[in-house]
């Protein structure tokens, strides 16, 4: 997989930023950060999370000589591709993709970030098989607020039971809740949709949690996300483009 920009080779055999992928990032960032002051918060209390998946390794490597850290991928195999690729560059990987079961120890192994938990069985594996002398695996909790059969995440009823029980298990680290609300234009609906997710995550923290991450909005609602409170936006088409093919 090698669709995306390029970084320009140096004499050196560095690689300088590629212009678009700067100006991209730039553009993002400021989206960000006015959004952040629209709702009264600072910037930095907002993660850029660049969701990279069918990207290939040059647009990501082109993105991270721009200034990016933090990517997310939902496909396992293409990911652990892209990370052995990029092995030279000091990146965060985040899975942000539905968990096969049989899926969750190369998950555990290879990422810091798990946002899509959403049973108990999946964590339960990602805790047990977390790598001894590893940092805890931070996750998040995919919450289905929308109702769509076709995308997962539990139902907000189930939800307090679940973190009770995930926040219980070893090596793993419960920071928050996850959700992709169905998409609409209107900014006002996209608020709505958003909303409940953040009445979800305080009302959590109301019985106790010790909660800090809201991973919601991406490129066409990230405003809204923000002012309903997300600390993570995860971006993949105002970054990189548009996709042009699917893993």
């Amino acid at each position: 997989m090698d669709n995306g920009p390029k970084t320009r080779e140096l004499e050196s055999g560095m690689t300088s930023p590629d212009p678009e992928s700067s100006e991209r990032l730039r553009a993002v960032r400021a989206r960000i950060a006015r959004a952040a002051a629209g709702a009264g918060r600072g910037g930095a209390e907002v993660s850029l999370l660049a969701a990279s998946k069918t990207f290939g390794e040059a647009a990501v490597r082109a993105l991270a000589d721009a200034g990016q850290r933090a990517f997310g991928e939902n496909y396992l195999q293409e990911a652990l591709e892209k990370q052995s690729a990029l092995r030279d560059l000091p990146l965060e990987w985040h899975f942000i993709g539905p968990i096969q079961s049989n899926k969750t120890r190369a998950i555990a192994e290879n990422f810091s970030w798990v946002h899509s938990v959403d049973r108990l069985k999946v964590a339960e594996r990602l805790s047990a098989q977390r790598p001894i002398g590893m940092p805890p695996l931070q996750v998040c909790i995919e919450v289905n607020v929308s109702g769509e059969a076709s995308k997962g995440g539990v139902v907000p009823a189930e939800l307090p039971a679940l973190a009770e029980a995930v926040a219980k298990l070893p090596n793993i680290r419960l920071r928050g809740l996850m959700a992709i609300p169905a998409p609409v234009r209107d900014a006002a609906a996209q608020r709505a949709a958003f909303r409940p997710v953040r009445k979800a995550y305080d009302a959590l923290i109301a019985r106790g949690f010790a909660l800090d991450t809201l991973s919601m909005g991406m490129s066409a609602d990230l405003e809204a996300a923000i002012l309903e409170g997300a600390t993570i936006v995860r971006i993949g088409t105002a970054l990189f483009g548009e996709r042009t093919k699917h893993a």
